[in-house]
């Protein structure tokens, strides 16, 4: 197992350590997720699967990240499963990342770029809006050229933005934008981090 893969084990294994019996648990999607998913040992042990709709609420969320700031500000949405992903953030009590240390980052943008997911009608639209606040727009697209498709069936935008300064801002924008259907800033939704690295795991806990 490659050094990363092995902290990333490790920020799962003290995650897990946080759920108890009769919780709903909430799963992301990204490919951190499958060290919980191990972890928890869904099927030998019988834990049902649900479907959102079912509960008024998620007691906790176990999901990785792209990039982290100080104040636990995600970017998220290299999986492709943003919309989705984010629905779930917003009705869990509690969403505890699990990443590589190399995630933390002292500001949003800086080590990633920000994903779209937007309607395929009219994207190129939606394209030259990025452009106009400053960002580089990219088409996610497979080795054959052909565009990469959210778990949504959306076309997704990685876009480039630098060190993004007002992350409020920024949101409020794309929000407002008819065609983009959610963007990767998960801002104030993280309340627990576990970050390993090679000096252990730290859990970090968000001032909300």
């Amino acid at each position: 197992m490659a050094e990363t893969e092995i902290y990333k084990q490790q920020a799962a294994d003290a995650a897990v350590s946080l759920v108890r019996s009769g919780m709903v648990l909430g799963l992301g999607h990204g490919s951190t997720v499958k060290f919980a998913l191990e972890e928890t040992e869904m099927v030998r042990l019988g834990i049902q699967v649900g479907d959102i709709n079912s509960y008024p609420a998620i007691e906790m969320t176990i999901d990785g990240a792209d990039e982290i700031d100080p104040d636990l500000n995600l970017i998220k949405g290299g999986g492709g499963a943003l919309l989705r992903e984010k629905i779930v953030a917003q009705v869990s009590k509690r969403n505890v990342i699990i990443v590589d240390d190399k995630k933390l980052s002292p500001a949003l943008g800086t080590r990633h770029f920000l994903p779209l997911e937007i309607l395929p009608f009219g994207w190129e639209r939606q394209r030259d809006f990025i452009i106009e606040l400053g960002g580089k727009p990219t088409m996610r697209k497979d080795k054959s050229e052909k565009p990469i498709l959210s778990d949504r069936g959306n076309f997704l935008l990685d876009c480039q933005f630098g060190p993004i300064n007002d992350l409020v801002g920024l949101a409020r924008k794309l929000e407002a934008r008819s065609g983009i259907l959610e963007h990767g800033l998960f801002l104030k939704l993280a309340t627990d981090v576990f970050a390993a690295g090679p000096d252990g795991v730290q859990h970090l806990k968000a001032d909300r």
